[in-house]
């Protein structure tokens, strides 16, 4: 097994459960855990997962609607991230670190078989 990572990639997107924080927007954390074929081992971009390009689709699925809820929207990656990729298993946890409570952030994660 190969495990692809992306941490804490920073994606600003209108998310949450009051229209106030949909409206003002903030900054989220985007940690990724993609395992893809033993293939990787080929040393060629096209045997793998591009990073760059999953990258992308965060941002796009983070642009292209609001979500209320953390799990709804690590859902909506993870679901996004599977349909386009070659991966054999992924995990996406989405952290959020303004939330009014005296913790560094809270978070959601998803898995995808």
């Amino acid at each position: 097994m190969i495990v692809v990572q992306v941490e804490a990639l920073e994606v600003f997107g209108h998310h949450g459960v009051t229209e106030d924080e949909r409206a003002r927007g903030h900054n989220l954390l985007y940690d990724l855990r993609l395992e893809v074929s033993e293939a990787a081992i080929s040393d060629r971009i096209e045997d793998t997962v591009d990073y760059v390009a999953v990258a992308d689709v965060v941002q796009e699925i983070s642009a292209g609607r609001e979500f209320h809820l953390l799990e709804a929207l690590a859902a909506a990656v993870a679901d996004a991230i599977a349909e386009r990729f070659p991966v054999e298993r992924l995990q996406v946890r989405v952290r959020k670190r303004e939330v009014g409570l005296p913790v560094a952030w809270t978070a959601a994660t998803v898995e995808r078989p």
